[in-house]
């Protein structure tokens, strides 16, 4: 066998090494957030609980500008992303005995669902969107 080739091989197998740790990361991130927490419920079954009891205070206007919010996130975690945020708002909408979804809502929502280490292009989506961040400095 050729110099070469055990070189491709050795390299081939070093890719498949760190593609396999990747998608096992990501794997068993979401197998955490699926183990229940001291009160029996599980990341994920509360993000549905909240989602489920929002639902109706959805408008279109405010599903449109969570959308906007989410299109910087790439495609393949864009799903993940709404899912999460949209659990935030539902969650400090239930806790706050809100009507309906607001604009206010949305934001805070936003800011405390996404990682910090994700807040450089969260702050940039927020100020392309023209929305003032003063009254929101305590989140970030």
């Amino acid at each position: 066998m050729p110099v070469w080739m055990t070189w491709a091989v050795i390299i081939w197998v070093m890719i498949m090494i760190g593609f396999l740790s990747i998608g096992g990361y990501f794997m068993f991130r979401k197998f955490l957030k699926g183990m229940p927490k001291e009160d029996g419920k599980s990341i994920l079954e509360w993000q549905a609980y909240y989602i489920e009891k929002t639902r109706h205070m959805w408008s279109d206007e405010q599903k449109e500008l969570l959308e906007d919010l989410v299109r910087p996130v790439p495609k393949l975690f864009r799903d993940t992303a709404r899912q999460t945020i949209a659990g935030k708002i539902g969650e400090l909408a239930l806790k706050e005995n809100a009507d309906r979804i607001t604009e206010d809502l949305i934001i805070r929502g936003y800011i405390q669902a996404t990682p910090k280490r994700d807040h450089k292009w969260l702050i940039q989506t927020l100020k392309e969107k023209k929305i003032d961040l003063t009254p929101y400095q305590e989140y970030f």
